[in-house]
């Protein structure tokens, strides 16, 4: 039986491989090397068109969650090949789902002429790499490597249902614009791996990873102003503010020492990070020292809480409209005008958290 095919696929394709054009034409002038292959546009549509329709099925009840990643074998280093490749069908990439779940591994998928195939895993792809993820159930995301050594991902369009909506990769060029939101994006180069906005991007992939929800508030150090946007008392307040993140973040490690911190700091993010699993949020100021979490916002009085929240980034087409969480924390905070702090926030209404996407709020 011949199912119907998924329109938004063919919708999206032209703008998605236009993209990639522009992308790898551009970092060829700059004579970078080891470019990933552009595909065509029909072949994003199939890509697009198998991952949806294998969201939307079930293995042992498990809902897949998968990463294909446009290349050839040898475009990877240390790539896991099947010996018989698979078809690229949704049944296929249902029943394989359960090997590529971690972060970081990808189904590769290539072609033989017109038709599409599996042709193993792998955790290595070349700058600028067509990359969708399955997030949720009906949920995909095209995104592509950003060749930073911290690992991150630019994302370019994200599907779901009927709704498409492309990432404006002009809006971080913007002067509103804060470096929190241009660095979760990817369309900064930093140049440390501990660069200060790299560990609040850390802190979002690590809240993500506890499937919860849950938010972050960045707020200015030495000031007392944003409890005036906190209904007191601060749940589980931290005093004196805990400092580890923060001098871990600060260390420009070498040599041997290098890696120490690297753990180091993996487990203090985790550990973080994980205190966002509990009702309110996480409150750090700008230098990452803990204040304290489950906090909660209020509507504040007077001039600096009367701006404003300004949501930047949106997607082509229209403004970013995050759909409140069905937590207290996010519910409360979502469209209330907010004073002398900025949010990173994730939404988490039971199967969407796994697939939620960092929003950047700065007031």
């Amino acid at each position: 039986m011949k199912r119907e095919p998924y329109a938004a696929a063919r919708t999206v394709s032209p703008t998605v491989h236009a993209y990639f054009a522009r992308r790898l034409a551009q970092a060829r002038s700059e004579g970078r090397e080891h470019l990933a292959s552009l595909p065509p546009a029909e072949i994003v549509e199939a890509i697009i068109d198998a991952a949806f329709w294998a969201s939307l099925r079930r293995e042992e009840g498990y809902m897949p969650r998968i990463s294909l990643a446009f290349l050839a074998p040898e475009e990877s280093v240390h790539p896991l090949m099947f010996e018989r490749t698979l078809a690229l069908a949704a049944g296929a990439l249902t029943r394989v789902a359960p090997a590529v779940e971690r972060p970081g591994v990808h189904l590769g998928v290539w072609h033989n002429g017109d038709e599409l195939y599996v042709w193993g895993t792998t955790r290595t792809i070349p700058k600028y790499c067509f990359v969708l993820e399955v997030a949720a159930p009906g949920l995909l995301v095209v995104k592509h490597h950003s060749g930073q050594e911290a690992g991150k991902f630019v994302n370019v369009a994200v599907l779901e249902g009927d709704q498409i909506k492309v990432v404006d990769d002009h809006a971080s060029s913007t002067p509103e614009c804060p470096a929190l939101v241009t660095s979760l994006l990817g369309f900064d180069s930093p140049a440390s791996w501990a660069h200060s906005v790299n560990v609040l991007v850390r802190l979002a992939v690590s809240m993500r990873a506890h499937g919860r929800g849950g938010c972050f508030l960045v707020v200015p150090a030495g000031s007392d102003c944003w409890r005036e946007s906190i209904v007191p008392p601060l749940a589980y307040a931290v005093s004196p503010p805990f400092p580890e993140l923060a001098r871990l973040s600060r260390e420009t490690p070498r040599g041997a020492r290098r890696a120490v911190v690297q753990e180091e700091l993996e487990r203090t993010v985790d550990w973080i990070a994980g205190l966002t699993a509990v009702d309110g949020a996480v409150v750090i100021n700008d230098r990452h020292e803990l204040l304290g979490f489950g906090a909660d916002s209020r509507s504040g009085s007077g001039a600096g809480a009367s701006r404003r929240a300004r949501r930047h980034a949106p997607p082509v087409g229209g403004p970013v409209c995050p759909r409140s969480a069905r937590r207290d924390c996010a519910g409360c905070i979502a469209g209330r005008a907010l004073h002398d702090f900025r949010m990173v926030s994730l939404r988490g209404d039971g199967p969407r958290a796994q697939g939620g996407s960092a929003v950047a709020v700065s007031a």
